[in-house]
């Protein structure tokens, strides 16, 4: 009996097994049917190899890029112990904030010659107004012609560079309603004329402070009417500035008519006293046969 039963136990679990492989057969079956056939498996197998490949590959190189990078940072932190790169961190600091002081320094630089050159532009426009309009004055005083109306300073501003401005000075007179340049346009006593005014005008705008004023053959190339009216107007320059406690004319001139002129022309005149002597050079002969410079002085109203 109890073999029997023994027995009845085994072909039972025979059984079992009998219906789990069955089971796992039927799977497997279902799993071939719906799976992929063997190339499609085999070439995914050796794609995935050549990938493994390639990782490894790429692995290798990495290991092979660290193990340099590494011995750089070793070199790196060899070099910051060294002289040269010792407290680099603390230079470094230094160094920025004198190159942003230096960027703030150069921007406020910037802004102030931005500043003056236009407040310098300005200046000059003044002046020149300033001076064309005391040029406008004197030149209707002396020039007794009647083909210049008026002269006067015009400027043409070349900026070369942006620290280099420059100013081509030109003179140019009215004829009629047409304004032409001087140069080569005028005879040699309109040109002598021009040049004492212009200088006249420019030592009233810019030597006010300035006592002396010399004058060395002012007359030359210039006819008796002209000439009269460069007495006229000293003698108006000299009344306007006799309240000046330096001021001094200096005229050098071997015209004696133009003295005379001089003389008469500041009679008309009041508010100021009248020059007590004028000075003669002469060249004398001395004993020793030697010619000598000799200064006489010679009273005003002697003239």
């Amino acid at each position: 009996l109890r073999d029997n039963i023994v027995r009845n136990i085994e072909l039972f679990e025979m059984k079992l097994n009998q219906e789990e492989l069955k089971d796992e057969l039927l799977l497997l079956e279902e799993d071939k049917n719906e799976g992929m056939d063997v190339d499609d498996i085999q070439q995914k197998l050796n794609a995935s190899k050549e990938n493994i490949r390639k990782y490894e590959t790429a692995r290798s190189r990495r290991e092979g890029s660290k193990d340099a990078l590494m011995v750089q940072h070793r070199e790196f932190k060899r070099k910051l112990q060294t002289k040269e790169y010792k407290d680099i961190d603390e230079r470094h600091r230094v160094k920025m904030i004198e190159h942003e002081t230096c960027s703030m320094t150069v921007s406020d630089l910037d802004l102030y010659y931005s500043a003056l050159d236009k407040a310098l532009l300005k200046y000059h426009g003044i002046k020149i107004e300033e001076i064309n309009k005391i040029i406008k004055e004197l030149w209707t005083l002396t020039y007794r012609g009647e083909d210049i109306r008026s002269i006067r300073l015009t400027s043409d501003q070349e900026k070369a560079s942006r620290a280099s401005t420059s100013y081509n000075y030109r003179v140019v007179m009215t004829k009629g309603t047409t304004e032409l340049d001087m140069r080569g346009r005028c005879s040699a006593g309109q040109r002598v004329l021009a040049s004492i005014v212009i200088r006249l005008a420019l030592a009233e705008t810019f030597c006010i402070n300035c006592g002396v004023m010399a004058l060395d053959e002012p007359t030359t190339n210039l006819d008796y009417a002209n000439k009269r009216g460069l007495a006229v107007a000293l003698a108006q320059i000299i009344a306007q500035r006799a309240a000046q406690d330096n001021f001094q004319l200096v005229i050098i001139t071997h015209d004696e008519d133009f003295v005379g002129m001089m003389k008469n022309e500041l009679a008309t005149h009041t508010g100021f006293d009248m020059p007590e002597r004028y000075f003669s050079v002469s060249r004398e002969e001395g004993s020793d046969g030697q010619f000598y410079s000799k200064i006489h002085s010679i009273d005003w109203e002697d003239i």
